[in-house]
C-alpha cells in the first residue's frame, strides 16, 4: 500500500502522534520532542506547586533561558527569580541557563532543536526552530503547565503554504528583506494557524543565520510553524553543537499544499515595516531621508554575526548622527564572542 505524501508538519505531527500518516485539519495529541520556557516560568513556578504537580513528565526534555528580564529589573523579579531556580532544582531541570543570549539562538546554537522535532516554547518567535527543519512553535503558560506534567499536547494539524524562492538576492538584500515583503504582500494573517515551507533555490543558498530569521518572522505571518528543509547546511551547523545523531529532513514529494507560491528575490529591494504593524511594509527607497531618534541592531529576529558585520562595513569611518542612539545586542553570548 503507497504511503500517502506528506509535508514536513504533517510527518513531524505523524511521528509525534504515532501515526503513519495525517491529514490537515485531523485533530492529534502528540508526544513534544523539547520544551523551552523563559522568563514566563518566573509566572508559572508557583503555578507549579499551586496544580500539585511534584515531577514532570521527562526534565531532561525542557531548557529554561532567563532572557527577557535578566538581570531582573526590580528587587520583586529578582525574588521571582531565585524562588524559580529553586522549583527547577525541584523538579529535577538540569537544562537552565542564567544569561546566554535569546532564548531561541541559543536553542539552535546549541543543539537543542533538531531536525524533525516537535518542539513548543514559551514564546510567540518559537517558529524559529523551523530554521533547523523543526516544528516550532509558541504556546501559553497554561498550556506549557499541562505539557511539562504530561508531555504530550493535542493539535490540528494545519494546512501548509509553501514558498518556493528563486533566483538570488543581491548583496544589499538580507532575507529579512525576503520575509517582510512576503508579509507586506500577503498580510499578516496569512499564515493564521498553517504551517509555511520554504524552498527553492535561493532557500537553499541561504545560511543557517537566514533562514532563522525568516523561520523567526512566521510569528509576524500568523503562522503555526514556519520551516526549511533540513539539508546539508543545517546538518554540519548541528553537528557543530551536539553528539546527538542530526539528518536531513524534508517534505515528500507530491505533498499536498494548501497554497504554493513561487516567488523571484533577483529584483527585490531593501524593505523596511513602517509604523504601526508588520505588514505596513514599503521599500526603503521610499522612506530614505526619514529622521529616527533611535536604531536598535539586536532582537531574536536579528544580531547574529553576519548581522553585525554587515552593520560594521556600513559605519565603518562614520559616527552616528547626534540625536540618534544605535543599541547593539548581540543575539547570545557565543555571538558576542565571534564579534
Amino acid at each position: 500500500m503507497a504511503t500517502t505524501a506528506q509535508t514536513m508538519a504533517e510527518k513531524i505531527l505523524a511521528r509525534a502522534s504515532g501515526k503513519s500518516s495525517v491529514r490537515a485539519g485531523e485533530y492529534v495529541t502528540a508526544e513534544v520532542d523539547r520544551m523551552m520556557v523563559n522568563d514566563v516560568i518566573i509566572a508559572m513556578a508557583p503555578l507549579i506547586k499551586e496544580a500539585g504537580v511534584t515531577r514532570l513528565h521527562d526534565p531532561d526534555k525542557l531548557v529554561v533561558v532567563f532572557d527577557h528580564l535578566f538581570p531582573a529589573p526590580t528587587a520583586k523579579h529578582a525574588d521571582y527569580i531565585a524562588t524559580s531556580v529553586g522549583v527547577l532544582e525541584a523538579l529535577e531541570v538540569k537544562n537552565y541557563l542564567g544569561a546566554p543570549g535569546v532564548s531561541h539562538q541559543v536553542m539552535c546554537e546549541r543543539g537543542y532543536v533538531l531536525p524533525g522535532a516537535l518542539v513548543m516554547g514559551s514564546d510567540s518567535h518559537s517558529t524559529m526552530y523551523g530554521a533547523m527543519g523543526a516544528a516550532g512553535a509558541g504556546i501559553g503558560t497554561t498550556e506549557m503547565l499541562y505539557l511539562l506534567a504530561t508531555g504530550s499536547l493535542w493539535f490540528q494539524v494545519p494546512d501548509t503554504i509553501r514558498f518556493n524562492l528563486v533566483g538570488e538576492l543581491s548583496p544589499v538584500v538580507t532575507s529579512k528583506d525576503v520575509v517582510l515583503s512576503l508579509i507586506g504582500r500577503f498580510g499578516g494573517d496569512y499564515g493564521q494557524y498553517r504551517a509555511i515551507e520554504y524552498g527553492g533555490e535561493a532557500a537553499a543558498a541561504m545560511t543557517m543565520s537566514q533562514r532563522m530569521t525568516i523561520a523567526n518572522m512566521g510569528a509576524e505571518f500568523g503562522a503555526k510553524f514556519a520551516m526549511f528543509e533540513a539539508d546539508r547546511k543545517t546538518v554540519e551547523f548541528l553537528r557543530q553543537a551536539t553528539d546527538e545523531p542530526v539528518h536531513r529532513f524534508a517534505p515528500d514529494d507530491g505533498a499536498n499544499y494548501w497554497a504554493e507560491h513561487t516567488i523571484d528575490v533577483t529584483a527585490l529591494q531593501p524593505q523596511i515595516a513602517c509604523p504601526s504593524s508588520p505588514e505596513n511594509v514599503r521599500p526603503v527607497s521610499e522612506v530614505a531621508g526619514t529622521a529616527i531618534q533611535q536604531a536598535y541592531l539586536g532582537s531574536c529576529t536579528n544580531a547574529r554575526l553576519e548581522d553585525l558585520r554587515v552593520a560594521a562595513e556600513i559605519v565603518e569611518g562614520k559616527q552616528v548622527a547626534f540625536g540618534t542612539r544605535l543599541l547593539v545586542a548581540p543575539a547570545s553570548q557565543q555571538v558576542l564572542l565571534e564579534a
